[in-house]
């Protein structure tokens, strides 16, 4: 596996106390025990992941990657940053716009959903750089990178106004983030959407990827969660401009976007 790129390797460390806790879906733990225990539910589903995407959003993940892809509107000769990239998918498409005079780093904290990327990505001759990191401390320079991109990602972090400041610092002026995340869905489904998350996604977990558990903690995580008006709120606090959002179906999912002008 090929990681880190010595020429903008940094170090941005962050401590915090043992006694401090934070969320796992609806348990509190250690936040020092947080990070061990969401890669334990990415070592667990990497090789089935995408199928399961692909169940358990009847497919509409696919577009919600393709609008993130066409807002992020990444040309020829940019460099992408892809937090949490896990299989890839936004990274081929990033890779492919931003041409060979670009740099798109495909990333992630979980090294089992990394190799399933790479591997997908080296299976059709694409062959960016890929780094095991944690986006609470990049390890890349500031104002490197015109793009940052995470899918499905930030919810899962421990300390998101931290991974979010960590994103700007290493955006250019005038450089956009990109944030697709499961958020509030629409009041008049929240029940409907309540009794699929809690019964049919575990259950589509059991039989597909042998692994019920790991399904119900993502169903928590999307509750606890901030809204789409909470997480606007931190793109802000995280020193980002022209702050936006988009529902995507309903809600289920939204993209938030900001841009760096300082």
């Amino acid at each position: 596996m090929m990681l880190y790129d010595s020429r903008i390797m940094k170090e941005t460390p962050f401590s915090s106390s043992d006694s401090d806790t934070t969320h796992f879906g609806y348990r509190s733990v250690p936040e020092r025990e947080k990070a061990a225990k969401v890669a334990e539910v990415f070592h667990s589903v990497a090789s089935r992941y995408d199928v399961m995407n692909d169940l358990m959003s009847a497919g509409m993940h696919r577009a919600w990657k393709v609008f993130t892809v066409a807002r992020a509107d990444v040309r020829p000769g940019m460099k992408v940053l892809d937090i949490a990239g896990g299989t890839g998918d936004l990274a081929r498409a990033f890779v492919r716009r931003a041409g060979p005079s670009g740099e798109v780093w495909l990333t992630d904290i979980n090294a089992s959903m990394l190799r399933v990327g790479r591997d997908r990505l080296a299976d059709e001759g694409l062959l960016p750089p890929v780094a095991v990191c944690d986006a609470e401390k990049l390890p890349f320079p500031d104002g490197h990178f015109d793009r940052v991109s995470v899918a499905f990602g930030l919810r899962n972090m421990t300390h998101k106004d931290r991974a979010l400041a960590e994103m700007r610092r290493v955006l250019k002026p005038g450089g956009k983030l990109l944030v697709l995340e499961f958020s509030r869905v629409a009041r008049p489904l929240a029940p409907l959407y309540d009794w699929y998350s809690f019964n049919v996604l575990p259950w589509l977990g059991s039989r597909v990827a042998g692994d019920a558990d790991s399904y119900r903690y993502l169903a928590e995580s999307i509750r606890m969660h901030p809204d789409q008006e909470t997480l606007a709120g931190m793109l802000r606090a995280a020193g980002l401009s022209r702050v936006k959002y988009f529902n995507l179906s309903a809600g289920i999912v939204a993209l938030h976007e900001g841009v760096n002008l300082q």
